[in-house]
């Protein structure tokens, strides 16, 4: 099974022609507008907030938030696809809403292959079982677990919108851990996470940096993060795997081979070779610079993110084949067009 984690990356439309070597060599020449698909607040904002200071201080430009907040990503996906393709428009995408939304959505307004290039993968962050003890007084993971199977149907979940990482990731553990519970979706991870504080929901899965000052407070429970090693944030919290849930969190999908990850990931080098991303190389090294400095990704080590390297972090994003199972799992599929609801992390 696939480890449940979002992937960030910065997402550019660069194409071919559009930026030539001279115009390259002296971007920025003016502020970036970096479009962000989830609310402020959230997960993927947490992280946008720590990057935005040391790229303006060695880019020498201005960072500019435009917050198009919907369809868990989509919104603004395709206000960046539709952008002039000149360096000057930019995405936050994660795995979700590059590689999910494909399998979630009937139909996008947008290709995530075709459409952006890729320039700099930033980190990768684990979700993390956080409960209100309150609503449910569990200690340990097979605690929870044992608590939920005696009541089926009893307790709610929350997620950050239907289809979302948040969702998809509470399906596949109940899967796994054969549970009865209800989704009861909200729009935006702010949203949510007050949501289990009150009380109106026992529980969520969502990125570490926005649990930690409510755990921190003693507000919430950690039971276990979802990836393959412990989070150097929560140190103390075990992973999924250790804490009772074995085998689940720990690979690739069923049948996805290597083989057709490589595949898959030669025809996305080749896509964007055609569409000439000679100049997203040159402004991702510029971007990368900052992104590796040791400073940054200190912090974000502090808030439970994790570096990741090119060029697999990258192909990670845009690899919607390995996410439909997971789609089907929590019966998430989104049929309308273009359909624009939900929040995000």
């Amino acid at each position: 099974m696939r480890r449940l984690r979002f992937t960030l990356a910065l997402i550019g439309v660069l194409a071919a022609g559009a930026i030539g070597p001279a115009a390259a060599q002296k971007w920025p020449e003016k502020p970036i507008t970096v479009i962000m698909g989830f609310p402020a607040g959230s997960g993927v904002d947490v992280i946008a907030r720590l990057l935005q200071a040391p790229l303006e201080k060695d880019l020498g430009t201005q960072l500019v938030f435009d917050y198009k907040v919907g369809a868990g990503g989509n919104v603004a996906s395709e206000v960046v696809a539709k952008a002039r393709p000149d360096g000057y428009t930019i995405l936050l995408g994660t795995s979700a809403t590059h590689g999910v939304n494909a399998a979630l959505y009937k139909k996008l307004p947008f290709d995530v292959e075709a459409d952006f290039t890729p320039i700099v993968p930033l980190n990768d962050v684990s979700n993390v079982l956080t409960i209100n003890p309150a609503v449910i007084d569990a200690t340990t993971l097979a605690d929870f677990i044992a608590k939920v199977k005696a009541a089926p149907g009893k307790y709610n979940f929350a997620s950050t919108g239907n289809g979302t990482g948040t969702h998809l990731a509470f399906a596949e553990f109940n899967h796994m851990a054969g549970l009865d519970m209800v989704h009861v979706p909200y729009k935006g991870g702010p949203d949510a996470i007050q949501a289990v504080l009150k009380g109106d929901v026992c529980c969520i899965f969502n990125q570490v940096q926005t649990i930690m000052q409510h755990y921190k407070a003693g507000k919430v429970r950690l039971l276990g993060v979802t990836t393959k090693k412990r989070v150097a944030a929560v140190p103390d919290i075990p992973t999924i795997d250790e804490a009772g849930l074995p085998g689940s969190w720990g690979g690739r999908p069923d049948g996805h081979r290597s083989a057709d990850l490589a595949g898959a990931a030669h025809e996305r080098s080749r896509v964007r070779e055609a569409r000439g991303s000679a100049a997203a190389v040159q402004t991702g090294s510029l971007v990368a610079r900052v992104v590796r400095r040791q400073d940054l990704t200190g912090g974000w080590a502090a808030v439970g993110a994790e570096g990741c390297d090119e060029p697999t972090a990258v192909e990670r994003v845009v690899d919607g084949a390995s996410h439909p199972h997971v789609v089907e799992r929590g019966n998430a599929r989104i049929e309308e067009e273009g359909a624009r609801r939900g929040g995000g992390s």
